[in-house]
């Protein structure tokens, strides 16, 4: 079964709350009105219920029932309103009964009247209003039947039941009218976003949803939805980029491997031109499976599968061992180390492997692009809440404009030293993803020809308690 559309639904629920609230308005304005025109009635008939007790107030104490008869029916007989008037005494004697209530008379017996009680009853096909009441004068009790026609108030009230019968239909169909109006106006912009989605594709994240202005949750929903294409067109472009960097990092030391294999391979050669051939192949080969490593690296660290092993680390003790290591790399390439490792404890939450590979590629970069008889110095600095560790050479250095970019992946400074250098662009990249996830900051600092620092932030921790020696 299909189900029905929001604005369709919208307009029936408007419909429905409108229909109660007709019948409820309706109901209760009926109510109203007609305890108003009962109420004038009723007021008419009590004005002249005042006159009755007045009259029988002036009269002795000691006056009999045929005297009031016949006043009674003296003030009254020739009156129009007394043609509904009966009137008794307490214990049920007739003083006046009209010609009318003789035959329509709706007081079974004067005695059960306890107290005020107004009725409207229909005589005849005409409506008319009444009011039983105990009246108290000298002494003596009465009790008085008074009565007025009252079709006015009922054509009044069967007039306006007229109206509401008749302009709520057409009032109800208005507001459907108007109901669907507004909620096709209030969706138009839920289907202008629809259409802007549906020319969304894979292959092209660009289109953005209709920019609206109208101030409401629709408007944060397209805001919303735009920043998330814009995050999914980030994410799908790096994708993209990381892709075809891949493939065309991966394409040279292939070609390299494959030229060198067929160049062997084209007429025999003597043992040492094949252990040549083998040995440019094994360092291609090499070079290949450290990219694909690292490119393994950055898949895991992007679909987050890589994770880390965090314990208390003592970054001087680390950065100590990165840097014996490195000594030989600088003898050899004729460069001067130096290094500024305080015995003070700083400790890092972290994963000791990782932050080994940071000081790694950081100082693979600085020997990289520094020329004999250059210099590069490794130092840390304990601080209060954070330690920072920071890596300086005299190598060719950055320039401005490149700075922002050097962290991006398969960037590359100096494209044309690079390859012979053995780079391929990652390292720097995969270098601020470990110092990310130990929530810090990486940061650079250079100039063209004047080398280049930089600086690692790590948060500390408080040092770990000593395990207590056994005795």
């Amino acid at each position: 079964m299909k189900r029905l559309s929001i604005g369709l639904r919208l307009t029936l629920w408007y419909l429905v709350i409108f229909a109660l609230g007709e019948v409820v308005f309706g109901v209760g304005m009926w109510f109203i009105l007609r305890d108003s025109v009962f109420d004038m009635v009723d007021d008419d008939i009590e004005t002249q219920v005042d006159d009755l007790s007045n009259l029988l107030a002036t009269q002795a104490n000691d006056v009999s029932v045929s005297t009031l008869q016949a006043l009674m029916k003296e003030a009254y007989g020739s009156e129009h309103w007394g043609d509904y008037l009966a009137i008794y005494t307490g214990d049920g004697q007739t003083l006046y009964q009209s010609v009318f209530l003789q035959s329509n008379s709706l007081l079974m017996a004067p005695q059960a009247v306890q107290k005020t009680i107004y009725t409207s009853r229909e005589i005849r096909g005409q409506h008319f209003r009444f009011t039983f009441q105990r009246l108290s004068s000298n002494g003596r009790t009465y009790v008085v039947e008074a009565g007025l026609p009252a079709d006015d108030a009922f054509g009044t009230l069967r007039l306006f039941r007229s109206y509401l019968f008749w302009f709520a239909p057409l009032l109800l169909l208005i507001a459907a009218g108007g109901g669907y109006w507004i909620s096709r106006r209030a969706l138009a912009p839920v289907d202008a976003l629809v259409r802007t989605a549906r020319a969304v594709s894979g292959t092209d994240l660009s289109t953005r949803l209709e920019k609206l202005h109208t101030g409401d949750e629709l408007q944060r929903l397209s805001d919303t939805l735009n920043e998330m294409l814009d995050r999914i067109e980030a994410a799908f472009s790096r994708v993209t980029q990381f892709t075809a960097d891949a493939s065309h990092e991966l394409r040279t030391p292939v070609s390299l491997i494959r030229t060198e294999a067929e160049l062997s391979l084209r007429r025999s050669r003597s043992q040492t031109e094949y252990q040549d051939s083998l040995r440019h192949i094994l360092l291609e080969a090499e070079r290949t499976s450290a990219l694909i490593e690292q490119l393994l690296s950055l898949a895991r660290a992007d679909s987050g599968r890589e994770t880390l092993q965090l314990h208390p680390v003592e970054l001087s003790a680390v950065l100590q061992g990165v840097a014996d290591a490195w000594q030989q790399v600088a003898a050899i390439r004729d460069l001067r180390f130096s290094t500024n490792l305080p015995d003070s404890d700083a400790w890092v939450a972290g994963d000791e492997n990782l932050l080994r590979r940071v000081a790694d590629i950081l100082l693979d970069n600085a020997f990289k692009y520094t020329a004999a008889p250059g210099s590069v110095s490794l130092s840390l600095e304990a601080r209060e809440h954070s330690a920072a560790i920071t890596i300086q050479d005299s190598g060719i250095g950055i320039p401005q404009d490149e700075q922002g970019k050097i962290f991006e992946r398969f960037y590359r400074v100096d494209k044309s030293r690079t390859r012979a250098q053995g780079g391929n662009g990652l390292g720097l990249s995969i270098a601020q993803w470990i110092v990310s996830q130990h929530h810090g900051s990486i940061a650079v600092e250079s100039r063209p020809a004047e080398g280049s620092t930089f600086r690692v932030e790590l948060p500390t921790m408080a040092s770990p308690a000593r395990n207590p020696q056994p005795a």
